[in-house]
Formats: structure tokens, C-alpha cells, sequence
């Protein structure tokens, strides 16, 4: 483990442990806090965007997930749980908010079977496409003072961080989308 500064207060709890209980492993500490933290500062900021555009991250993952799915935007229910990977509840009541807000339909499905596709409708394409522009824009200024090859060094450890976690846990649960 390189030098812990007793300054940084990660690295304090990393060596207080080391301290206390000298057999703990204490590698971990400096990056899965590290990670913890930088997740909830990049949370609460996507919330905070968010909450200034009246949306939330449930409303902008099922608007993004039906304008990444290409015209005519419409998914059926099932489609847009997969995609969320939440349950045909959690998806109901987000198509029902988002029905409410004009942002999609529910359309009945050509083959006149009882299943339901959602659109996007002409208000719900303009609100993802503003909400994708401002999170992802702010997203790339808080990152914009890494170097190009520090991107992706720091991507590139991550996916490979996601996978082995993926593999070692057993889940098979994927990331959030990208822009949702």
C-alpha cells in the first residue's frame, strides 16, 4: 500500500485502524471510501440538477432509456423494466408520474394484444433532451481536470473493478445508464 498521508482524513481512518487492530486489513479503506465518496458527491449533484429541472433520476433513466431506444421512442413496459432493471411496479408508477407531466403515452400495441407500449411525446423528448445536456455537461466539467489518458486509465481500471465485482458477488445487476 503506497504512503498514507495522516493529513487526508481517508487515509486517517486507514491508519487509525492500522493503529488499533494491527492484523486488520486496511487496504480497501483508501479506495472503496474513496469510491463511496466520489459516487455520493456525483449523486447528490445529478439530484441537485435534477431537482432544479422539476425531474428526478427515475424520470430522467425512463425518458433517456425510451430516447436511446431510437424513433419512435416507444418501449413496452417490460422493455423499459429490463432496462432499469427495476420491477414492472416501480416502472408503472414512473410511467404514471411521467404520464401526469405530459412527458409519455401509453399507446395500445398494433397487434391489439392487452400489453401497452410508452412514447415519448413531444414535450417528454424535449425535457431528456435538456436534462441529458445539463447532467452529462456537468458531469464532464467535474471531470474536466483529468487528462484525457487519466479518463481513461480511471475507466478502464473501473470496468474491470465493475466486472470482478460483478463476477465475485454473483450479480448481475449492471451499472445505471449513461445519461438515466
Amino acid at each position: 500500500m503506497p504512503d498514507l498521508d495522516p493529513n487526508d482524513p481517508i487515509d486517517a481512518i486507514a491508519i487509525a485502524w492500522t493503529r488499533e487492530r494491527p492484523d486488520t486489513p486496511v487496504d480497501s479503506i483508501p479506495i472503496v471510501t474513496r469510491i463511496a465518496h466520489a459516487a455520493k458527491l456525483f449523486g447528490d449533484d445529478r439530484a441537485r440538477l435534477l431537482r432544479q429541472s422539476g425531474a428526478d433520476s427515475a424520470i430522467l433513466d425512463l425518458l433517456s432509456t425510451l430516447r436511446r431506444a431510437g424513433p419512435p421512442y416507444r418501449l413496452s413496459t417490460r422493455e423499459l423494466a429490463d432496462a432499469a432493471l427495476v420491477t414492472a411496479g416501480a416502472i408503472t408508477q414512473r410511467v404514471d408520474r411521467a404520464v401526469q407531466q405530459g412527458l409519455v403515452i401509453r399507446q395500445p400495441r398494433v397487434d391489439r394484444s392487452r400489453q401497452v407500449d410508452i412514447e415519448l411525446t413531444e414535450s417528454g423528448h424535449r425535457t431528456v433532451e435538456h436534462l441529458v445536456d445539463e447532467v452529462l455537461g456537468r458531469e464532464a466539467e467535474l471531470l474536466h481536470n483529468l487528462t484525457a489518458a487519466e479518463r481513461e486509465q480511471l475507466e478502464s481500471l473501473l470496468r474491470r473493478l465493475l466486472g470482478e465485482l460483478h463476477d465475485v458477488l454473483g450479480s448481475d445487476r449492471r451499472p445505471p445508464h449513461v445519461g438515466g
